[in-house]
């Protein structure tokens, strides 16, 4: 029997990474107040919001509250079928847009959205937070967030990597949002190259460590950012970072992303089997990574088999020429 490596939940990385960000813009606020929602489950609801009103009585409602139902109802998959929710969120984004604010609960609606096994209910988490954020869907909006993901400031950086990719996914710019975001994987060592000139042994340390760190977490939020984009164009680099980013958390995010975090579609998602077989048993890999895609290959394919890369052949093979 295999073991199964627990992926790091969409949500604990939103918790664990933007948390402690101190981010100056006004429109990035809330994801400070995002709580650890992973724990709620996509098919319970709070019992506090009134999900089963009728269309007129929910428009009687403020925006913030409508917003606040409509994603209870698309997370509890209870009351109405996830797609008609969807369709009631974007009919009503343009007379939401500069009234949604964030608060404590709207970020856990989001969050627990985010992490909905139906990616109808991820669509709907998307919408509804851009209109939180109050950003018009438009180029002049990528083309400030693409100022701002070249920001010094990590934290900026971050949400601005993270909200690009909420724009890539609806359609907006989304080759040039690919672009953006791939180039924040290349090689971290190129970002230290200054770094290496400066003689100040004692202070050049120091500012490694934390240019590294910050390197990091822009890689990270940059493989979460081509998943959520959910474009054909970002499973190649997504392939290559799970295989050659020197960052254990990088790699992991990009196999968690291919496989069920982001917005990949299943048809998306078999395309990247072949290259995640050969990862499987490639000597150049470490067994680490081996284990991820024998997972991405398991959640990808709902197949249970060994961690055994001649057998996931065998399966490929024989599912290629039936036609399945």
């Amino acid at each position: 029997m295999t073991s199964r490596v627990p992926w790091l939940h969409l949500a604990t990385v939103i918790v664990g990474v933007l948390v402690a960000l101190l981010v100056s813009d006004s429109r990035s606020s809330g994801l400070l107040r995002h709580e650890n929602s992973h724990h709620f489950s996509q098919r319970r609801t709070s019992g506090v919001l009134p999900v089963s009103l009728s269309d007129r009585d929910l428009d009687r409602r403020l925006p913030q509250e409508q917003a606040k139902i409509l994603l209870e109802r698309a997370i509890s998959l209870t009351d109405r079928a996830p797609v008609q929710t969807e369709a009631e969120i974007e009919a009503r984004l343009d007379r939401w847009q500069g009234k949604l604010h964030w608060d404590a609960e709207l970020g856990r609606l989001i969050t627990a959205a985010l992490n909905s096994e139906d990616r109808a209910v991820r669509t709907s988490a998307i919408e509804v937070q851009l209109a939180a954020y109050g950003l018009a869907q438009n180029s002049s909006s990528v083309d400030a967030l693409e100022q701002q993901a070249n920001s010094s400031n990590h934290a900026q950086k971050v949400w601005a990597l993270w909200v690009l990719a909420l724009m890539g996914n609806r359609g907006v710019e989304t080759d040039r949002v690919v672009q953006v975001l791939t180039s924040h994987l290349n090689d971290p060592k190129d970002s230290g190259k200054e770094l290496d000139r400066d003689t100040n042994t004692a202070s050049t340390k120091e500012r490694r460590e934390a240019n590294d760190k910050d390197d990091e977490g822009s890689r990270v939020w940059a493989v979460e950012g081509l998943a959520l984009v959910g474009a054909n164009s970002t499973i190649a680099p997504l392939l290559d970072a799970m295989r050659n980013d020197p960052s254990k958390a990088v790699r992991e995010r990009a196999a968690c992303g291919l496989a069920e975090s982001g917005m990949l579609s299943r048809e998306q998602q078999l395309t990247a089997v072949p290259q995640l077989i050969n990862d499987s048993d490639d000597p150049a890999l470490d067994s680490q990574t081996h284990a991820w895609a024998f997972q991405a290959l398991t959640d990808i394919t709902k197949q249970h088999l060994p961690n055994d890369s001649a057998a996931w052949r065998d399966w490929y093979q024989e599912s290629v020429t039936s036609g399945q």
